[in-house]
This record gives C-alpha cells, structure tokens and sequence, in this order.
C-alpha cells in the first residue's frame, strides 16, 4: 500500500460581493440579525457568465502550480459538487476540457457540504492502491443559482466559490500525508435539506417552477442540532482512533457554515479558539467548497507546519458527515 498526501492546494472566490446590507433590501432581515445568529458578514456571488466549473477550474490552476504539476500528469480529477454545471455529463469533464487533462478520469461526488471530504477520502484510497499517482480534487459550487432570494431562512447563508487539492503518491518521507477518513451518512434526515425539483422524482415542469421546487430547502433548526452534534462526534471520534489529544490538533478547518455551531463544539472539546480556522464571515457557507477554501487561506497565512496535525471536519444534506486528518 502506498501512502497519499496534499502536494499543493488552490481557491477561487468571484469578486462580486453580496453584503448583509444589500441582503437587507431583499428580504426581512438585517446585517445585526445575521452576523449575531450565523458569523456572515458577505458571502461571493458568481458572474452570470460563469458556471461551477469555471470557478473549479480556476482554483484547480493555483493548486496545480503549488504541486508544480502539469495538467497532462493528472490522472483522476474527482469535483465535489451539488451545483454541477449539467447533470449529464459530470461536471468533471467540463473541469477536464479546461485544463487539458487528457490522461485523467473525470468523474462527481455529490456529497453536499461534505463532499470534499468524501473528495479526498476516495482520492488518497485510489492512490494508495496504486491505481494513481496523482488526483485532483476540487470542491466547487454556485450555490447563488439555487438559492431563493426570497426566503431569509437559506439566502442569507450561502454564497460561491471553489478550492482544490493536488493529492500524490508518497516517495519515501513527507509532510501533509493523510493519515485518516471517517465517513457517515443518515439518509432518514434526507428532508432536512433539499432541492426536491429536477430529478427523476419531480421532474422539472411548470408545476414543479411555481412551487419553487428547484431552490435549496432547507429546516434549520434541525440542521443546527444535527450539525451541533456531528461537529463534537467527528472531533471526538478523530481524537479516539488515532489516539490523540485535542493538545495535539495544531489546526481544525470546519465546514463553514454557522460561528455558533463552532462555538459550541469549542466549549464541548478543549480546543482553544485561535486553532480554529474560520472564514465564513468573509464567504458565507459555499458547502463543498467550505474546507479546500479554509485549508488554501491556512497554507498562505503559513499556519501549516511540518509535524503538525491538521483535522478537516465537514456535514451536510444527506445526511453526512465526515473528517480528513493531515499530519503535516
């Protein structure tokens, strides 16, 4: 068995911003209401020009070039993504057709907010089965396209972007192995967040755009408990199988999606706050695109260091849920 790590990681973020001001003349909200119940101040909003695979293809040049990998030496390129540009075929190729990956599988992971995780989970097992030596791993979504502008429950949270991640085949020594993946689902919370329009159930009609059935649902104080109580399991359950402390984590990147849903895995697990790394007030909740977003900011603030654990953690519709654990 061969081992994978992270050789080079990448984000992209539209410069459109949407503020909690501009939001306030929309819908019957205000900026002190949002940041006191959600952290987010503005989130990024994508041109009109631009679909899901744009934006991952733009991340995906800033992390092959970290690598300082060619696209031609990609040979699976894997998009996390619940915003693909169609849903035939897999925006993945579009991502392909973009860089000039010729070599490479292409292929979706639909996993919500959650997907980079699963992105990256699958990616390092191809590798370490000698299938690949190097994957491309990109979590990327235009969450702005399925958003109703005028339902504060949802508008307010979400917003656009992508991240990705080079990952390599491990010769000999090296830093940011991934050393660990947890996966879970539950599919009876399945309800809790959703777009039910579009698919083989309820496909699209003029009925099924009326009802706004092709807009993101969601039942957020569900969502809140669930994902409360998956963010203390996934911390806890890294800490128990791979025998560690909370001491020993030097840095955990969350899904971004609510300061409070942090706050209270912070008072649960004795990790002080300044390991945590949160952007959200700056983009909102882009949900597979949340982590490789927060872990490219970590790499240019210089908050990865060698011998360092780093915990990726991540929940979403699905339900899921899951980590990725580094050792730097």
């Amino acid at each position: 068995m061969f081992e994978a790590y992270i050789s080079g990681t990448g984000s992209y973020l539209p410069e459109r911003r949407l503020t909690n001001f501009e939001l306030e003349k929309m819908v019957d909200t205000s900026d002190e209401w949002i940041v006191q119940r959600t952290g987010i101040r503005e989130r990024r909003i994508a041109e009109p020009g631009d679909a899901t695979s744009d934006l991952a293809t733009r991340a995906a040049v800033v992390a092959l070039e970290e690598a300082r990998l060619s696209a031609k030496e990609v040979e699976c390129i894997i998009l996390c993504t619940v915003t693909p540009d169609t849903y035939m075929p897999a925006g993945a190729v579009y991502v392909q057709r973009a860089l000039g990956a010729e070599r490479a599988a292409a292929f979706d992971i639909s996993a919500a907010c959650t997907g980079f995780i699963h992105g990256i989970a699958v990616g390092s097992a191809l590798i370490r089965s000698g299938a690949y030596k190097n994957v491309l791993v990109v979590g990327a979504e235009t969450l702005s396209r399925i958003v109703d502008f005028s339902d504060r429950n949802t508008c307010i949270l979400f917003g656009d972007g992508a991240g990705s991640a080079v990952l390599a085949r491990a010769e000999g020594e090296c830093s940011s192995r991934i050393v660990d993946s947890y996966l879970r689902s539950d599919g009876t919370g399945a309800d809790m967040i959703e777009m039910r329009g579009g698919g083989s159930r309820h496909p699209a009609t003029h009925e099924t755009v009326d009802a706004k059935l092709h807009f993101l649902r969601m039942q957020g104080k569900e969502v809140f408990k669930f994902a409360t109580r998956s963010m203390i399991e996934l911390i806890e359950v890294a800490l128990e199988r791979n025998h560690l402390t909370p001491q020993d984590l030097s840095l955990v990147v969350p899904h971004q999606v609510n300061y409070r849903i942090i706050e209270a895995a912070l008072r649960k697990i004795a990790i002080p706050p300044e390991r945590m790394l949160l952007n959200l007030e700056r983009y909102g909740n882009t949900s597979a695109a949340s982590v490789p977003i927060a872990l490219h900011e970590a790499a240019l603030q210089g908050r990865l260091h060698r011998g360092n654990h780093v915990l990726l953690v991540a929940f979403g519709a699905g339900l899921t849920w899951g980590y990725n654990l580094l050792k730097w």
